[in-house]
């Protein structure tokens, strides 16, 4: 591969001016915006459909392409009530989910934001975003840092952050995947790595139940086909961060796999259901189920219970999580 180029992506409704590169190594090639950090892209050699759901006119992620492929933060996923308390402090947050509660850290996340690349090499590139203090209602000035990397076979996403106040922090790529290219994931096999997960109330928040999976439908211990199970969940890897391990296996009918390796104490699986014939990339329309999406992160509403893990970063603290979505055949 040459050496990558920064080249224009298009222009948003505002003016503003999106920029892309292309990274590879080995048979993987990727490409990434500076819109969210969004890996719009995903081609492995061999197979002739791109391994994610993305669009070719970056303005539609600021609407009906909203999350595909982007980094997703303040904290990913959902805060219940659009509020939380810290050192006796409640804070109120962006309630733009169903009106009452925060999702991925309100309307005007980084998944809207230009990023500012700081390097880029033949095989990855750096990105930094700043939040300031106040944003969307979450406390202290949060300095992010993205790496994206294209290895031989895996894509990896590298996040960091630091905060000059307490406040919560869960960041995640928020790619839907495809291994097959037939626009319906629910032929894929799925196996994770995880014996409990986090039980929902009618508004898909944790009831604050850590529920075990033995004897459900969410029992994917062993591999067995999506199928028609609904899925918008937490699976809880552990209670704490860990060192980089393999948590879940996706395998499409073609006999490629993906292997999700993180550090991660969270892994959300949502099945892509409410996509509504939607343009996406090489002229595919994507509809329910086209994609699945495989979120490393922190346990939804953890600010707000003290039984799940602690996602507070500190002042003087470094948030660290890696994952890589690894591709077999």
């Amino acid at each position: 591969m040459n050496d990558p180029q920064i080249e224009d992506a298009g222009t948003l409704p505002d003016g503003r001016q999106v920029q892309a590169v292309w990274l590879g190594a080995g048979r993987l090639r990727a490409r990434v915006l500076t819109l969210g950090a969004i890996v719009q892209d995903l081609r492995m050699q061999g197979y002739d459909h791109p391994l994610v759901l993305g669009a070719t006119d970056p303005t539609r992620y600021l609407t009906s392409h909203r999350y595909l492929g982007a980094i997703v933060g303040r904290f990913a996923n959902r805060i219940a009530n659009a509020r939380f308390t810290i050192n006796g402090q409640t804070h109120h947050t962006d309630p733009n989910f169903l009106g009452r509660h925060t999702l991925h850290g309100g309307d005007d996340g980084p998944d809207l934001m230009l990023w500012t690349p700081l390097d880029v090499s033949r095989h990855s590139l750096s990105l930094a975003l700043d939040l300031p203090d106040g944003h969307m209602g979450f406390p202290g000035k949060l300095s992010i840092t993205a790496r994206i990397s294209v290895l031989d076979k895996a894509l990896q996403i590298d996040l960091s952050a630091t905060s000059d106040a307490a406040t919560p922090c869960s960041l995640t790529h928020h790619g839907y995947f495809d291994l097959d290219g037939r626009g319906d994931i629910r032929g894929h096999s799925l196996q994770i790595d995880a014996d409990r997960m986090l039980p929902l109330d009618s508004d898909q928040i944790p009831t604050g139940q850590v529920s075990a999976v033995d004897g459900t439908d969410f029992d994917f211990r062993k591999a067995r086909l999506l199928g028609d199970t609904r899925l918008d969940h937490n699976f809880c890897l552990s209670t704490a961060p860990r060192p980089l391990r393999l948590v879940a296996t996706l395998e499409g009918q073609n006999g490629l796999r993906m292997q999700v390796q993180t550090t991660a104490c969270g892994l959300q699986i949502y099945d892509g259901a409410h996509f509504q014939d939607l343009p996406g990339l090489d002229g595919r329309i994507y509809r329910a189920h086209a994609g699945l999406a495989l979120e490393t992160q922190h346990w939804p509403d953890a600010p707000n219970r003290p039984g799940f893990p602690d996602a507070i970063l500190r002042p003087g603290q470094t948030y660290q999580e890696v994952t890589q979505y690894c591709f077999l055949d």
